[in-house]
C-alpha cells in the first residue's frame, strides 16, 4: 500500500528477526501469547504497522510498515526493550532460563520488502510454527 505524507509519497516494508537469547525455546503458550500483544502495542505507541507476526519457540518474525521517519535501529529497540522488560514483569520465571536476565540476543536481521516479495514474506512468516 502507498501511503501519502506533507510532500512525499511512500511504501516502506521490513521484515524483522530476532532471537531469544541463548536460543531458549520460551515463546510458547502465555508467553507467546503476551509477546505478540505487548508488540502489537509497542507498535501502535511508536506510530509504525506490524501487518504480519509468528514467533517458533526461540525466535519472531515480523513484517512491519513505517514512515520515512523512522529510524529501524529504534523500532528494534523499542521492540526488543520493551518487550523484555513487560515479559520478564509477567513471567518472572523466564529469569531463571536466562542467565544474566536478558531476553533477547543483541542482534537482529533486518530485510526491505518489495511489493514483489510481499506476499512471499507473509506466507513465510505465517507458516513459521507449521514445520
Amino acid at each position: 500500500e502507498v501511503y501519502y505524507g506533507r510532500g512525499y509519497v511512500y511504501a516502506i516494508q521490513y521484515h524483522l528477526v530476532w532471537c531469544v537469547k541463548y536460543r531458549r525455546s520460551i515463546l510458547y503458550g502465555e508467553v507467546d501469547t503476551d509477546l505478540k500483544i505487548i508488540l502489537l502495542q509497542i507498535s501502535q505507541d511508536n506510530d509504525f504497522l506490524i501487518t504480519e507476526m509468528e514467533s517458533d519457540r526461540d525466535h519472531i518474525h515480523l513484517l512491519i510498515e513505517c514512515k520515512p521517519q523512522h529510524y529501524i535501529p529504534n523500532i528494534v529497540k523499542a521492540l526488543k526493550g520493551v518487550s523484555a522488560r513487560a515479559l520478564f514483569k509477567k513471567h518472572p520465571t523466564l529469569k531463571t532460563q536466562l542467565w544474566g536476565g536478558h531476553l533477547w540476543n543483541p542482534s537482529y536481521f533486518v530485510a526491505t520488502v518489495s511489493e514483489n516479495t510481499e506476499e512471499q514474506i507473509k506466507i513465510y512468516i505465517q507458516h513459521q510454527k507449521k514445520k
